[in-house]
């Protein structure tokens, strides 16, 4: 499973030969996988050994999400990593120092994976939070780009808990950059750059009304259709910006865990090239890597052996 896991059916039946003569065909690693990722699945819903390890974690609890497109015999399909970690506290910083600072690594992180519609991925939340035993009035960040099915389904799913909501900031830089492209790259890297800390420092609601007084960079056709959908994510994203007491708490202001964890763990293996998935089979395959990455794979093998 693990040669499997981490390259190409075909490359690691050769890897197998190579480095452990053993002869086995790529059809048989991957039925191993397949097989194995059912039963990860099964082992993260039941197996008390993710609620030990989070719970012997110090630290604030945060959740992200994210989604990565994979190729399926139907089409592309989005598969969703959901992530639930600890993390202590940074140094409190100042908000020029935002992107400066170093966040400590989580102390803790559980991932999950599926291809569903939205209330079907909510609903593994509700499991997570069941199978962790998440105490009410738990206070926990959820962090995520703004998408509205994302904070329904946190509202609906973490609603014994004491939720923060925060927008991923880089999320917020990406309108930004839009609005600020007609200035040019070194201009708009500096436009950028201003607006950022206003908003850091003045929260969202008063950030949109600065955005508001000050109006757009410049007059074309293209920036005002930029500022429109600018002002529209903010607003939808306004109580989820609060972005300078953060700061001073030493807590996250982006998404990057989810980011690199949907990257490293899911698009690696599962966006080989030429990559063509079965969806249960994206699924199984998403559940491995998702182990590997919840760093539970030795105690995922010891219930086996004591089983």
């Amino acid at each position: 499973m693990l040669a499997g896991s981490g390259c190409s059916f075909d490359e690691a039946e050769r890897n197998l030969k190579e480095l452990c003569h053993l002869q086995v065909s790529n059809d048989v690693v991957r039925q191993v996988c397949d097989e194995e990722g059912r039963e990860v699945r099964k082992w993260m819903k039941s197996s008390p050994e993710p609620k030990k390890a989070f719970d012997a974690a110090k630290g604030v609890v945060e959740f992200s999400t994210d989604g990565l497109k994979v190729n399926t015999v139907n089409g592309w399909r989005e598969i969703r990593q959901s992530v639930i970690s600890k993390r202590n506290p940074a140094l409190a910083a100042e908000p020029e120092d935002w992107d400066k600072r170093v966040l400590e690594p989580p102390t803790v992180r559980l991932a999950i994976c599926g291809i569903a519609n939205c209330n079907l991925i909510g609903a593994s939340w509700t499991r997570l939070v069941e199978l962790l035993g998440l105490p009410d009035d738990l206070p926990m960040s959820i962090i995520a780009d703004g998408a509205k099915w994302i904070w329904e389904q946190a509202a609906k799913r973490f609603k014994g808990q004491d939720a923060e909501w925060v927008v991923d900031i880089y999320h917020v830089m990406l309108y930004l950059f839009a609005v600020a492209k007609g200035l040019g790259t070194k201009e708009a890297e500096k436009w950028v750059h201003a607006r950022v800390i206003e908003l850091i420092d003045k929260g969202g609601p008063g950030f949109i009304k600065h955005l508001n007084d000050m109006g757009a960079p410049d007059t074309s056709p293209a920036t005002a259709e930029a500022w429109t959908k600018l002002l529209h994510y903010l607003t939808e994203n306004s109580d989820s910006m609060w972005y300078g007491e953060r700061l001073k708490k030493g807590l996250p202001i982006g998404s990057g865990l989810i980011e690199g964890g949907g990257k490293n763990t899911l698009a690696r293996r599962l966006k080989i090239n030429s990559a063509r998935w079965r969806v249960r089979r994206a699924e199984n395959m998403g559940a491995v890597r998702c182990l590997q990455y919840s760093g539970l794979w030795e105690e995922y093998w010891e219930s086996k052996r004591a089983a």
